[in-house]
Protein backbone atom coordinates (compact mmCIF):
# COMPACT_ATOMS: atom_id res chain seq x y z
CA UNK A 1 0.00 0.00 0.00
CA UNK A 2 1.52 3.43 -0.86
CA UNK A 3 2.01 6.37 1.18
CA UNK A 4 0.26 10.07 0.71
CA UNK A 5 2.82 12.52 -0.26
CA UNK A 6 3.39 15.58 2.58
CA UNK A 7 2.84 17.86 -0.41
CA UNK A 8 -0.59 16.59 -0.91
CA UNK A 9 -1.53 16.84 2.39
CA UNK A 10 -1.01 20.93 2.27
CA UNK A 11 -3.15 23.90 1.63
CA UNK A 12 -2.21 24.79 -1.85
CA UNK A 13 -1.99 28.24 -0.63
CA UNK A 14 -0.70 28.76 2.25
CA UNK A 15 1.27 25.22 2.11
CA UNK A 16 0.34 24.57 5.95
CA UNK A 17 -1.01 21.34 6.64
CA UNK A 18 -5.26 21.63 6.75
CA UNK A 19 -5.42 22.01 10.57
CA UNK A 20 -2.58 24.08 10.49
CA UNK A 21 -4.30 26.51 7.37
CA UNK A 22 -3.80 30.64 7.91
CA UNK A 23 -4.86 31.28 4.85
CA UNK A 24 -7.64 33.39 6.89
CA UNK A 25 -5.22 35.89 8.04
CA UNK A 26 -3.39 36.97 5.08
CA UNK A 27 -3.59 40.58 4.28
CA UNK A 28 -3.97 41.71 0.70
CA UNK A 29 -2.15 44.06 -0.67
CA UNK A 30 -2.61 46.05 -4.39
CA UNK A 31 0.69 48.26 -4.67
CA UNK A 32 2.80 49.51 -7.08
CA UNK A 33 5.33 47.82 -5.71
CA UNK A 34 5.77 44.79 -7.55
CA UNK A 35 7.47 41.41 -7.02
CA UNK A 36 9.36 38.68 -9.10
CA UNK A 37 10.21 35.67 -6.98
CA UNK A 38 12.94 33.63 -8.14
CA UNK A 39 13.38 29.87 -7.57
CA UNK A 40 14.65 26.82 -7.99
CA UNK A 41 12.24 23.97 -8.97
CA UNK A 42 13.97 21.93 -6.02
CA UNK A 43 13.80 24.48 -3.71
CA UNK A 44 10.01 24.79 -4.65
CA UNK A 45 9.40 21.76 -3.16
CA UNK A 46 10.44 22.23 -0.01
CA UNK A 47 7.54 23.03 2.52
CA UNK A 48 9.98 25.04 4.88
CA UNK A 49 10.52 27.66 1.88
CA UNK A 50 9.25 30.79 2.74
CA UNK A 51 8.86 32.66 -0.20
CA UNK A 52 5.87 31.47 -1.69
CA UNK A 53 3.71 32.96 1.04
CA UNK A 54 4.27 36.32 0.07
CA UNK A 55 2.96 35.83 -2.86
CA UNK A 56 -0.64 34.48 -1.63
CA UNK A 57 -0.28 38.65 -0.01
CA UNK A 58 0.92 40.48 -2.85
CA UNK A 59 -1.38 41.02 -6.05
CA UNK A 60 1.21 42.54 -7.73
CA UNK A 61 3.61 39.73 -7.57
CA UNK A 62 4.92 36.63 -9.47
CA UNK A 63 6.60 32.89 -9.33
CA UNK A 64 9.12 32.30 -11.80
CA UNK A 65 10.87 28.81 -11.36
CA UNK A 66 14.58 28.12 -12.53
CA UNK A 67 16.15 24.53 -13.35
CA UNK A 68 13.48 23.30 -15.83
CA UNK A 69 15.93 21.93 -18.50
CA UNK A 70 12.76 22.69 -21.41
CA UNK A 71 11.80 26.08 -19.90
CA UNK A 72 15.05 27.97 -19.18
CA UNK A 73 14.57 31.02 -17.51
CA UNK A 74 14.27 35.09 -19.09
CA UNK A 75 14.23 37.74 -17.03
CA UNK A 76 14.65 40.11 -19.96
CA UNK A 77 10.99 41.00 -20.13
CA UNK A 78 11.38 43.07 -16.87
CA UNK A 79 13.52 45.84 -18.95
CA UNK A 80 11.34 48.59 -19.47
CA UNK A 81 11.71 51.99 -19.07
CA UNK A 82 8.42 52.73 -17.07
CA UNK A 83 10.28 50.93 -14.30
CA UNK A 84 13.27 50.52 -11.96
CA UNK A 85 14.69 46.75 -11.78
CA UNK A 86 16.15 46.36 -8.26
CA UNK A 87 17.86 42.80 -7.85
CA UNK A 88 17.68 41.65 -3.69
CA UNK A 89 21.40 40.86 -2.97
CA UNK A 90 23.23 39.81 -0.02
CA UNK A 91 26.53 41.07 -0.91
CA UNK A 92 27.88 43.61 0.85
CA UNK A 93 28.99 45.18 -2.51
CA UNK A 94 25.70 45.92 -3.41
CA UNK A 95 24.62 49.56 -1.76
CA UNK A 96 21.95 49.85 0.78
CA UNK A 97 18.33 49.88 0.38
CA UNK A 98 17.06 52.70 1.88
CA UNK A 99 14.83 56.13 1.16
CA UNK A 100 17.99 58.11 0.13
CA UNK A 101 18.45 55.30 -2.35
CA UNK A 102 14.94 55.53 -3.79
CA UNK A 103 14.89 58.83 -3.90
CA UNK A 104 17.41 58.69 -6.99
CA UNK A 105 14.79 57.57 -9.31
CA UNK A 106 11.13 57.55 -8.61
CA UNK A 107 10.07 55.21 -11.03
CA UNK A 108 8.10 52.29 -9.69
CA UNK A 109 9.96 49.84 -8.77
CA UNK A 110 10.35 46.06 -9.75
CA UNK A 111 11.83 43.82 -7.27
CA UNK A 112 13.67 40.48 -7.56
CA UNK A 113 13.91 38.00 -4.97
CA UNK A 114 15.99 34.88 -5.18
CA UNK A 115 14.56 32.27 -2.60
CA UNK A 116 17.32 30.27 -1.26
CA UNK A 117 20.40 30.48 1.41
CA UNK A 118 22.63 33.25 1.64
CA UNK A 119 24.72 31.72 -0.66
CA UNK A 120 22.54 30.04 -2.75
CA UNK A 121 20.93 33.39 -3.21
CA UNK A 122 24.32 35.14 -3.95
CA UNK A 123 25.42 32.99 -6.28
CA UNK A 124 21.22 32.84 -8.57
CA UNK A 125 21.67 36.59 -8.47
CA UNK A 126 25.16 36.54 -10.50
CA UNK A 127 23.82 33.74 -12.48
CA UNK A 128 19.85 35.22 -13.53
CA UNK A 129 19.75 35.46 -17.43
CA UNK A 130 18.73 38.50 -18.61
CA UNK A 131 18.58 40.94 -15.62
CA UNK A 132 21.99 42.72 -16.85
CA UNK A 133 19.91 46.13 -16.38
CA UNK A 134 18.51 45.40 -12.36
CA UNK A 135 20.51 47.51 -10.13
CA UNK A 136 21.95 45.38 -6.94
CA UNK A 137 20.62 46.23 -3.25
CA UNK A 138 20.74 44.66 -0.03
CA UNK A 139 19.15 45.22 2.78
CA UNK A 140 19.96 47.29 5.79
CA UNK A 141 21.12 45.19 8.65
CA UNK A 142 18.36 43.89 11.17
CA UNK A 143 17.49 42.11 13.62
CA UNK A 144 18.38 38.53 13.46
CA UNK A 145 15.91 35.97 11.40
CA UNK A 146 13.04 34.39 13.78
CA UNK A 147 12.83 31.79 10.95
CA UNK A 148 13.50 28.28 13.39
CA UNK A 149 13.13 25.84 10.81
CA UNK A 150 16.17 26.05 9.20
CA UNK A 151 19.63 26.83 10.62
CA UNK A 152 21.20 30.26 9.36
CA UNK A 153 24.39 30.14 9.20
CA UNK A 154 25.18 33.78 8.06
CA UNK A 155 24.97 36.11 11.18
CA UNK A 156 22.61 38.57 8.97
CA UNK A 157 21.06 36.25 7.27
CA UNK A 158 16.86 36.18 7.43
CA UNK A 159 14.27 33.75 5.49
CA UNK A 160 12.92 34.94 2.01
CA UNK A 161 10.38 36.11 3.89
CA UNK A 162 11.41 38.15 6.17
CA UNK A 163 14.17 40.00 3.85
CA UNK A 164 10.83 40.58 1.45
CA UNK A 165 9.30 42.13 4.42
CA UNK A 166 11.79 44.32 5.04
CA UNK A 167 11.89 45.59 1.99
CA UNK A 168 8.71 46.37 1.21
CA UNK A 169 9.23 48.31 4.46
CA UNK A 170 11.25 50.28 2.82
CA UNK A 171 9.33 50.86 -0.51
CA UNK A 172 6.23 50.72 0.63
CA UNK A 173 5.22 51.31 4.30
CA UNK A 174 6.44 50.43 7.67
CA UNK A 175 2.32 49.32 8.22
CA UNK A 176 3.16 46.99 5.02
CA UNK A 177 5.89 45.02 6.77
CA UNK A 178 4.61 45.10 10.36
CA UNK A 179 1.54 43.10 9.05
CA UNK A 180 3.96 40.63 6.56
CA UNK A 181 5.48 40.13 9.40
CA UNK A 182 3.11 39.63 11.78
CA UNK A 183 1.51 36.49 9.39
CA UNK A 184 4.74 35.21 9.07
CA UNK A 185 5.22 35.04 13.24
CA UNK A 186 1.98 33.43 12.55
CA UNK A 187 3.30 30.71 10.51
CA UNK A 188 6.67 30.10 12.10
CA UNK A 189 4.41 28.88 15.34
CA UNK A 190 2.24 26.73 13.45
CA UNK A 191 4.85 24.98 11.38
CA UNK A 192 6.64 24.49 15.44
CA UNK A 193 3.54 23.29 16.66
CA UNK A 194 3.20 20.54 13.86
CA UNK A 195 6.48 19.46 14.65
CA UNK A 196 5.86 19.13 18.01
CA UNK A 197 8.87 21.65 19.22
CA UNK A 198 8.25 24.81 22.07
CA UNK A 199 8.71 28.02 21.03
CA UNK A 200 11.66 29.76 22.20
Amino acid sequence: MGTRSKRSLRCSRCRMHPELCICQFIPRYDLATRLILVMHRREYAKPTSTGPLVLAALTNSELRIQGHPDQLLDLSDLNVAERRTLLLYPGEGAPVLNRAFLEQDDRPISIVVPDGTWSQSARMGKRLPGIGHAEMVRLPEGPRTEWKIRKEVHPYGVSTFEAIARAFGIIESIKVQQELESLFRLMVRKTLLARGVAEK
